[in-house]
């Protein structure tokens, strides 16, 4: 009888075990195929965006609106992030998709530098943008904080688009982009307006070098004191 118990034991566990197995890889494929998806539509976005820069000068900049390039490059780099954590950051799938990432990333920051070049300011916002560049070889202890700042700053501020890149990433383009801003592997590394600032760099420090965002804090604060001031005037005018 003893044995049967053991039997039936190690049959459960199996069980067990191999449907964990299945779920987990079927959930991992699943959103793979959700990041493959969005590749998609991201290199639709990516080359609508070249035609419609041809057609620059045909155009005037104030109808180039937020929506000229893709929307959807912050999905994708958390649905990224997502996957490397649970296939881990050596996986052959997860490499190919990071590659290919990173180079909409850098197209994205090209059509970005025309869009400046071509309207100057007038697309302020568009240019407000930062290089994130990062290494997931167990060599930098402040990748993961830093990490958590720029989604934090992400979040609260749309405008501003946050480039990420894997430092060590087998990629010819970025290598030539790392070259090009001569980004020493002293890592986190954030290049923001052609300056390098190496280490951990809390939301604070980030507004000092980017003092776009303390302008868009006031002006924030600004609609909101005039909403509230407009609310309180509605609110005074119906007790009268």
């Amino acid at each position: 009888m003893d044995w049967k118990k053991y039997a039936y034991t190690f049959l459960i566990t199996a069980v067990i075990f191999i449907t964990a197995i299945y779920l987990s890889n079927y959930f991992s494929q699943k959103k793979i195929n959700e990041i493959k998806n969005i590749e998609s539509r991201i290199a639709v976005d990516i080359l609508a965006s070249e035609t419609q820069f041809s057609l620059l000068s045909e155009l005037s900049c104030r109808d180039i609106g937020s929506s000229f390039l893709s929307k959807e490059l912050a999905t994708l780099g958390d649905k990224l992030a997502y996957t490397e954590q649970n296939r881990g950051s050596d996986d052959p799938e997860v490499l190919n998709l990071k590659k290919y990432y990173s180079l909409l990333q850098i197209k994205d920051f090209l059509l970005m530098q025309k869009i400046k070049d071509r309207c100057g300011s007038v697309q302020a916002n568009n240019g407000l943008s930062l290089m994130y560049f990062y290494s997931n070889e167990g060599d930098c202890e402040d990748c993961e904080k830093e990490g958590y700042v720029l989604t934090k700053l992400r979040s609260d501020y749309p405008e501003l688009r946050v480039y990420s890149f894997d430092y060590n990433l087998d990629l010819s383009a970025l290598q030539t982009l790392v070259s090009v801003y001569n980004i020493q592997n002293k890592l986190p590394a954030i290049l923001i307006n052609d300056k390098v600032y190496y280490g951990f760099k809390s939301v604070e420090d980030m507004k000092v070098a980017l003092p776009s965002l303390v302008e868009l804090d006031k002006q924030k604060a600004k609609a909101e004191a005039e909403a509230e001031a407009l609310k309180s005037k509605q609110a005074t005018s119906s007790d009268q």
